[in-house]
Protein backbone atom coordinates (compact mmCIF):
# COMPACT_ATOMS: atom_id res chain seq x y z
CA UNK A 1 0.00 0.00 0.00
CA UNK A 2 1.16 3.52 -0.82
CA UNK A 3 -0.48 6.03 1.55
CA UNK A 4 -0.53 9.79 1.08
CA UNK A 5 2.14 10.14 3.78
CA UNK A 6 4.12 8.16 6.32
CA UNK A 7 5.29 9.18 9.76
CA UNK A 8 9.05 9.45 10.10
CA UNK A 9 10.24 7.65 13.22
CA UNK A 10 13.80 8.25 14.45
CA UNK A 11 15.89 5.31 15.66
CA UNK A 12 14.16 4.03 18.77
CA UNK A 13 17.34 3.99 20.82
CA UNK A 14 17.86 7.72 20.14
CA UNK A 15 14.35 8.54 21.33
CA UNK A 16 14.78 6.37 24.41
CA UNK A 17 18.13 7.97 25.27
CA UNK A 18 16.51 11.41 25.33
CA UNK A 19 13.47 10.12 27.18
CA UNK A 20 15.74 8.60 29.83
CA UNK A 21 16.43 12.12 31.05
CA UNK A 22 12.77 12.51 31.98
CA UNK A 23 12.82 9.11 33.70
CA UNK A 24 15.92 10.08 35.67
CA UNK A 25 14.33 13.35 36.72
CA UNK A 26 10.99 11.75 37.50
CA UNK A 27 9.32 14.62 35.63
CA UNK A 28 7.18 13.93 32.56
CA UNK A 29 4.85 16.94 32.40
CA UNK A 30 4.44 20.55 33.62
CA UNK A 31 7.20 22.01 31.42
CA UNK A 32 10.15 19.84 32.21
CA UNK A 33 13.67 20.23 30.87
CA UNK A 34 12.92 18.51 27.55
CA UNK A 35 10.07 20.87 26.67
CA UNK A 36 12.22 23.88 27.50
CA UNK A 37 15.12 22.46 25.49
CA UNK A 38 12.88 21.83 22.49
CA UNK A 39 11.64 25.42 22.61
CA UNK A 40 15.23 26.66 22.68
CA UNK A 41 16.49 24.48 19.84
CA UNK A 42 13.48 25.26 17.63
CA UNK A 43 13.96 28.99 18.24
CA UNK A 44 17.58 28.69 17.12
CA UNK A 45 16.91 26.26 14.25
CA UNK A 46 14.10 28.30 12.72
CA UNK A 47 15.30 31.78 13.69
CA UNK A 48 12.01 32.68 15.35
CA UNK A 49 10.72 34.39 18.50
CA UNK A 50 10.53 32.20 21.63
CA UNK A 51 7.85 29.57 21.01
CA UNK A 52 5.43 27.97 23.45
CA UNK A 53 5.09 24.22 22.98
CA UNK A 54 1.59 22.74 23.18
CA UNK A 55 0.08 19.29 23.34
CA UNK A 56 -1.54 19.60 19.88
CA UNK A 57 -1.87 22.04 17.02
CA UNK A 58 -5.49 23.06 17.58
CA UNK A 59 -5.14 24.50 21.06
CA UNK A 60 -2.83 27.32 19.86
CA UNK A 61 -5.57 28.47 17.49
CA UNK A 62 -8.14 28.37 20.27
CA UNK A 63 -5.86 30.22 22.69
CA UNK A 64 -5.03 32.93 20.14
CA UNK A 65 -8.73 33.37 19.40
CA UNK A 66 -9.47 33.49 23.12
CA UNK A 67 -7.05 36.40 23.33
CA UNK A 68 -7.95 38.28 20.15
CA UNK A 69 -11.37 37.06 19.05
CA UNK A 70 -13.47 38.75 21.77
CA UNK A 71 -16.62 37.05 20.49
CA UNK A 72 -16.46 38.96 17.23
CA UNK A 73 -16.25 38.17 13.55
CA UNK A 74 -13.10 36.47 12.29
CA UNK A 75 -12.26 36.85 8.61
CA UNK A 76 -10.90 33.52 7.47
CA UNK A 77 -10.30 31.09 4.63
CA UNK A 78 -12.66 28.30 3.52
CA UNK A 79 -9.75 26.19 2.23
CA UNK A 80 -7.98 24.71 5.25
CA UNK A 81 -8.30 21.86 7.71
CA UNK A 82 -11.49 21.90 9.77
CA UNK A 83 -9.63 23.00 12.94
CA UNK A 84 -9.20 26.47 11.48
CA UNK A 85 -12.95 27.06 11.41
CA UNK A 86 -13.99 24.88 14.34
CA UNK A 87 -11.61 26.82 16.61
CA UNK A 88 -13.35 30.06 15.68
CA UNK A 89 -16.80 28.66 16.46
CA UNK A 90 -15.53 26.87 19.59
CA UNK A 91 -14.35 30.22 20.97
CA UNK A 92 -17.75 31.81 20.44
CA UNK A 93 -16.69 33.84 17.40
CA UNK A 94 -18.24 33.98 13.93
CA UNK A 95 -16.27 32.91 10.85
CA UNK A 96 -16.62 35.23 7.87
CA UNK A 97 -15.21 33.48 4.83
CA UNK A 98 -13.30 35.18 2.03
CA UNK A 99 -12.65 33.35 -1.22
CA UNK A 100 -9.20 32.03 -2.10
CA UNK A 101 -6.60 32.91 -4.70
CA UNK A 102 -7.03 30.60 -7.73
CA UNK A 103 -3.28 29.99 -8.10
CA UNK A 104 -1.89 30.05 -4.55
CA UNK A 105 -4.99 28.64 -2.73
CA UNK A 106 -4.44 31.03 0.19
CA UNK A 107 -6.99 33.62 1.29
CA UNK A 108 -7.55 36.24 -1.42
CA UNK A 109 -6.16 39.34 0.23
CA UNK A 110 -7.95 41.60 -2.27
CA UNK A 111 -11.32 40.52 -0.84
CA UNK A 112 -10.54 40.89 2.85
CA UNK A 113 -11.26 44.58 3.28
CA UNK A 114 -14.76 44.30 1.82
CA UNK A 115 -15.60 41.69 4.48
CA UNK A 116 -14.65 43.89 7.44
CA UNK A 117 -17.50 45.13 9.64
CA UNK A 118 -17.61 46.87 13.05
CA UNK A 119 -17.77 43.37 14.58
CA UNK A 120 -14.53 42.18 12.98
CA UNK A 121 -11.77 41.54 15.51
CA UNK A 122 -9.18 39.44 13.70
CA UNK A 123 -8.02 37.76 10.50
CA UNK A 124 -7.22 34.05 10.65
CA UNK A 125 -5.47 32.87 7.49
CA UNK A 126 -3.75 29.61 6.52
CA UNK A 127 -0.45 29.15 4.71
CA UNK A 128 -1.97 26.39 2.57
CA UNK A 129 0.38 23.47 1.80
CA UNK A 130 3.17 25.69 3.13
CA UNK A 131 2.43 28.34 0.49
CA UNK A 132 2.60 31.79 2.12
CA UNK A 133 -0.36 34.12 2.32
CA UNK A 134 0.24 37.64 1.01
CA UNK A 135 1.47 38.62 4.45
CA UNK A 136 2.40 42.21 3.57
CA UNK A 137 -1.04 43.04 2.19
CA UNK A 138 -2.77 41.35 5.13
CA UNK A 139 -0.61 43.25 7.62
CA UNK A 140 -1.41 46.56 5.94
CA UNK A 141 -5.15 45.84 6.08
CA UNK A 142 -4.94 44.78 9.72
CA UNK A 143 -3.07 47.91 10.74
CA UNK A 144 -5.48 50.14 8.84
CA UNK A 145 -8.51 48.66 10.61
CA UNK A 146 -7.01 47.86 14.01
CA UNK A 147 -7.28 44.09 13.61
CA UNK A 148 -5.13 41.24 14.84
CA UNK A 149 -3.64 38.63 12.48
CA UNK A 150 -3.41 34.94 13.36
CA UNK A 151 -1.73 32.53 10.96
CA UNK A 152 -2.52 28.84 10.87
CA UNK A 153 0.97 27.72 9.87
CA UNK A 154 0.39 24.00 10.40
CA UNK A 155 2.07 23.26 7.05
CA UNK A 156 4.79 25.88 7.27
CA UNK A 157 7.56 24.31 9.35
CA UNK A 158 10.86 25.01 7.61
CA UNK A 159 9.37 27.34 4.98
CA UNK A 160 11.31 30.54 4.38
CA UNK A 161 9.59 33.59 2.90
CA UNK A 162 11.72 36.52 1.76
CA UNK A 163 14.62 35.18 3.77
CA UNK A 164 12.99 34.47 7.12
CA UNK A 165 10.81 31.81 8.66
CA UNK A 166 7.20 31.96 7.52
CA UNK A 167 6.32 31.39 11.18
CA UNK A 168 7.62 34.89 11.96
CA UNK A 169 4.63 36.71 10.46
CA UNK A 170 1.42 37.82 12.17
CA UNK A 171 0.49 38.76 15.72
CA UNK A 172 0.38 35.03 16.49
CA UNK A 173 1.55 32.10 14.38
CA UNK A 174 0.51 28.55 15.21
CA UNK A 175 2.01 25.26 14.11
CA UNK A 176 1.05 21.60 14.22
CA UNK A 177 3.45 18.82 15.14
CA UNK A 178 1.04 16.00 14.40
CA UNK A 179 2.62 12.68 13.42
CA UNK A 180 1.88 13.29 9.73
CA UNK A 181 3.83 16.55 9.62
CA UNK A 182 7.36 17.09 8.31
CA UNK A 183 8.55 17.78 11.85
CA UNK A 184 6.51 16.13 14.56
CA UNK A 185 6.32 15.27 18.24
CA UNK A 186 3.85 12.42 17.74
CA UNK A 187 1.06 14.82 18.62
CA UNK A 188 1.81 18.43 19.45
CA UNK A 189 2.10 22.01 18.32
CA UNK A 190 3.42 25.43 19.15
CA UNK A 191 2.54 29.10 19.04
CA UNK A 192 4.74 32.15 18.83
CA UNK A 193 4.50 35.91 18.59
CA UNK A 194 6.91 38.84 18.30
CA UNK A 195 5.40 40.86 21.17
CA UNK A 196 6.39 40.28 24.83
CA UNK A 197 2.97 41.16 26.27
CA UNK A 198 1.20 38.86 23.81
CA UNK A 199 3.66 36.09 24.71
CA UNK A 200 2.83 36.54 28.40
CA UNK A 201 -0.89 36.29 27.73
CA UNK A 202 -0.52 33.25 25.51
CA UNK A 203 1.76 31.58 28.03
CA UNK A 204 -0.49 31.83 31.04
CA UNK A 205 -3.51 30.81 28.97
CA UNK A 206 -1.76 27.56 27.99
CA UNK A 207 -1.11 26.71 31.67
CA UNK A 208 -4.48 27.14 33.42
CA UNK A 209 -3.81 30.87 33.89
CA UNK A 210 -1.17 30.22 36.55
CA UNK A 211 0.97 32.95 38.08
CA UNK A 212 3.20 30.71 40.14
CA UNK A 213 1.80 27.82 42.16
CA UNK A 214 -0.99 29.59 44.03
CA UNK A 215 -1.98 32.69 42.06
CA UNK A 216 -3.50 33.26 38.63
CA UNK A 217 -3.08 35.90 35.95
CA UNK A 218 -6.46 35.02 34.46
CA UNK A 219 -8.45 32.32 32.70
CA UNK A 220 -6.50 29.49 31.11
CA UNK A 221 -6.63 25.97 29.80
CA UNK A 222 -4.28 22.98 29.89
CA UNK A 223 -2.34 22.99 26.61
CA UNK A 224 1.10 22.01 27.91
CA UNK A 225 3.31 19.62 25.96
CA UNK A 226 4.61 16.57 27.83
CA UNK A 227 8.21 15.43 28.13
CA UNK A 228 7.32 12.33 26.09
CA UNK A 229 6.27 14.51 23.17
CA UNK A 230 9.25 16.82 23.52
CA UNK A 231 11.63 13.86 23.48
CA UNK A 232 10.19 12.77 20.14
CA UNK A 233 10.67 16.26 18.73
CA UNK A 234 14.28 16.38 19.93
CA UNK A 235 14.90 12.99 18.30
CA UNK A 236 13.25 13.97 15.00
CA UNK A 237 14.76 17.45 14.55
CA UNK A 238 18.28 16.34 13.51
CA UNK A 239 16.73 14.49 10.57
CA UNK A 240 14.55 17.33 9.24
CA UNK A 241 17.04 18.67 6.70
CA UNK A 242 17.39 15.19 5.24
CA UNK A 243 13.62 14.71 5.20
CA UNK A 244 13.17 17.95 3.27
CA UNK A 245 15.86 16.91 0.79
CA UNK A 246 14.22 13.51 0.30
CA UNK A 247 10.80 15.07 -0.24
CA UNK A 248 12.30 17.52 -2.72
CA UNK A 249 13.53 14.57 -4.81
CA UNK A 250 10.03 13.07 -4.76
CA UNK A 251 8.58 16.37 -5.97
CA UNK A 252 11.19 16.64 -8.71
CA UNK A 253 10.27 13.19 -10.05
CA UNK A 254 6.59 14.13 -10.05
CA UNK A 255 7.43 17.36 -11.87
CA UNK A 256 9.43 15.48 -14.49
CA UNK A 257 6.90 12.75 -15.23
CA UNK A 258 3.39 14.17 -14.82
CA UNK A 259 1.49 15.31 -17.89
CA UNK A 260 0.77 18.97 -17.15
CA UNK A 261 -1.43 19.35 -20.19
CA UNK A 262 -4.05 17.54 -18.11
CA UNK A 263 -3.04 18.58 -14.62
CA UNK A 264 -1.91 21.75 -12.88
CA UNK A 265 0.40 21.96 -9.90
CA UNK A 266 0.39 24.49 -7.10
CA UNK A 267 1.97 27.86 -7.90
CA UNK A 268 4.31 28.94 -5.12
CA UNK A 269 4.26 32.58 -4.14
CA UNK A 270 7.45 34.33 -5.30
CA UNK A 271 10.06 34.58 -2.56
CA UNK A 272 9.19 31.18 -1.07
CA UNK A 273 11.72 28.53 -0.08
CA UNK A 274 9.34 25.60 0.24
CA UNK A 275 9.42 22.55 2.54
CA UNK A 276 7.94 20.02 0.05
CA UNK A 277 5.44 18.74 2.60
CA UNK A 278 2.59 18.22 0.13
CA UNK A 279 2.14 17.69 -3.59
CA UNK A 280 -1.32 18.88 -4.64
CA UNK A 281 -2.41 18.57 -8.26
CA UNK A 282 -5.44 20.24 -9.82
CA UNK A 283 -7.63 18.33 -12.25
CA UNK A 284 -9.75 19.80 -15.01
CA UNK A 285 -12.90 18.63 -13.22
CA UNK A 286 -14.11 16.64 -10.25
CA UNK A 287 -15.08 13.86 -12.66
CA UNK A 288 -11.47 13.61 -13.82
CA UNK A 289 -10.23 13.60 -10.23
CA UNK A 290 -12.58 10.80 -9.19
CA UNK A 291 -11.63 8.71 -12.21
CA UNK A 292 -7.93 9.08 -11.47
CA UNK A 293 -8.43 8.44 -7.73
CA UNK A 294 -10.33 5.24 -8.50
CA UNK A 295 -7.54 4.03 -10.79
CA UNK A 296 -4.91 4.78 -8.14
CA UNK A 297 -6.91 3.07 -5.38
CA UNK A 298 -7.21 -0.04 -7.55
CA UNK A 299 -3.41 -0.28 -7.34
CA UNK A 300 -3.37 0.28 -3.56
CA UNK A 301 -2.29 3.91 -3.96
CA UNK A 302 -4.16 6.27 -1.67
CA UNK A 303 -3.86 10.01 -2.29
CA UNK A 304 -6.06 12.39 -0.30
CA UNK A 305 -8.50 15.17 -1.09
CA UNK A 306 -7.14 18.06 0.94
CA UNK A 307 -9.36 19.99 1.75
CA UNK A 308 -12.76 18.56 1.04
CA UNK A 309 -15.33 20.01 1.28
CA UNK A 310 -14.80 23.74 1.65
CA UNK A 311 -15.20 24.87 5.26
CA UNK A 312 -18.05 27.21 4.28
CA UNK A 313 -20.15 24.05 3.85
CA UNK A 314 -19.75 22.87 7.44
CA UNK A 315 -23.11 22.33 9.17
CA UNK A 316 -22.38 24.83 11.97
CA UNK A 317 -21.48 27.87 9.84
CA UNK A 318 -23.42 30.17 7.58
CA UNK A 319 -23.04 29.17 3.95
CA UNK A 320 -21.45 31.67 1.57
CA UNK A 321 -21.02 31.84 -2.19
CA UNK A 322 -17.31 31.27 -2.81
CA UNK A 323 -16.89 30.12 -6.42
CA UNK A 324 -13.09 29.86 -6.51
CA UNK A 325 -12.94 27.68 -3.42
CA UNK A 326 -15.82 25.55 -4.68
CA UNK A 327 -13.92 24.88 -7.91
CA UNK A 328 -10.61 24.21 -6.16
CA UNK A 329 -11.74 21.85 -3.41
CA UNK A 330 -13.55 19.70 -5.95
CA UNK A 331 -10.49 19.34 -8.17
CA UNK A 332 -7.44 19.13 -5.84
CA UNK A 333 -5.82 15.84 -4.93
CA UNK A 334 -2.65 15.50 -2.83
CA UNK A 335 -0.32 12.79 -4.09
CA UNK A 336 1.83 10.59 -1.83
CA UNK A 337 4.94 12.35 -0.51
CA UNK A 338 7.25 10.89 2.12
CA UNK A 339 10.94 10.34 2.64
CA UNK A 340 11.29 6.74 1.41
CA UNK A 341 8.80 6.75 -1.45
CA UNK A 342 10.68 4.99 -4.24
CA UNK A 343 11.21 6.35 -7.75
CA UNK A 344 9.52 3.21 -9.10
CA UNK A 345 6.41 3.92 -7.03
CA UNK A 346 6.38 7.59 -8.04
CA UNK A 347 6.56 6.60 -11.71
CA UNK A 348 3.74 4.11 -11.15
CA UNK A 349 1.65 6.94 -9.72
CA UNK A 350 2.47 9.33 -12.57
CA UNK A 351 1.79 6.74 -15.26
CA UNK A 352 -1.60 5.96 -13.73
CA UNK A 353 -2.47 9.66 -13.52
CA UNK A 354 -1.32 10.41 -17.04
CA UNK A 355 -3.58 7.64 -18.35
CA UNK A 356 -6.62 8.51 -16.23
CA UNK A 357 -6.58 12.30 -15.67
CA UNK A 358 -9.12 12.91 -18.42
CA UNK A 359 -12.74 14.04 -18.41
Amino acid sequence: MIPVTKTFLPPQEEYQAILQEAWDAGWITNRGTLVKRLEAVLQAYLGIAPPIMTTNGTLPLQIALNLFGKGGEIITTPFSYVATTSSIVWQGCTPVFVDIHPDYFTIDETQIEAAITPKTTAILATHVFGNPCHVDAIEAIAQKHGLKVIYDAAHAFGVQYHGKSLLSYGDVSTCSFHATKLFHTGEGGMMLCPDADTYHQLFYRHNFGHNGALAFHGLGINAKMSELQAAMGLAVLPYVAGLIAARKKVVEVYDAHLDFTRLRRLDLRPGTEWNYSYYPVVFESETALLQAEKALNAQQIFPRRYFYPGLHHLPYVQAQDLPVCDAVYKSVLCLPVYQNLSIEDIKKITETLNLNAIC
